[in-house]
């Protein structure tokens, strides 16, 4: 199955000259939500790791299954806030103001290392904010792999250090 047939295309979404690819219509068909986490399972097959850091909240629909196949830990990356226990955080760009995630501090070892999970690689921000609250405890980040990549976002040359991986190039 070709995925990019199981998601919807918005054009002019959130504003006028985007095209907004929209996941919603992927996750309610059972048989392209099994594809897209066995892709990314598959992505990941040559890469050594010991646990799964996703970002709420479409991370948290890739990176959970993900652990489960593969036996692995799972970090949630919350939102400002959100976490009860004591946390580490990043600030990052959004195209308006700022934003703030959260990752509680004994989440992940010192020397553990980490793959990435996340719906979407746009500009890179996000993932490069998640890149430092990891190494920030003293863990290694081995790869990033995302269901959709943006590729005229250019989001791979923010990351350009790191083991990327995409399943879907727009």
């Amino acid at each position: 199955m070709d995925l990019k047939d199981t998601i919807r295309s918005i054009p002019d979404f959130p504003e006028k000259g985007v095209i907004f690819r929209d996941i919603t219509t992927l996750l309610k068909n059972p048989e392209a939500l099994k594809q897209a986490v066995d892709d990314i399972e598959t992505a990941l097959s040559d890469v050594d790791y010991d646990i799964i850091v996703a970002p709420e909240s479409r991370g948290f629909i890739f990176g959970m299954p993900l652990a489960y196949n593969c036996s692995k830990g799972f970090v949630p990356i919350r939102k400002k806030g959100k976490l009860p226990a004591e946390t580490v955080s990043r600030e990052y760009a959004l195209e308006y103001g700022t934003a703030t995630i959260e990752m509680h501090l004994d989440a992940i070892e010192k020397g553990q290392k980490v793959v990435i999970v996340d719906d979407l690689l746009a500009t890179g921000g996000t993932a490069k904010a998640m890149i430092e609250l990891v190494e920030s405890v003293g863990a290694e980040v081995s790869a990033l792999c995302f269901l959709i990549e943006l590729d005229f976002l250019n989001g791979r040359e923010t990351l350009k250090d790191y083991n990327i991986k995409s399943i879907l190039h727009y």
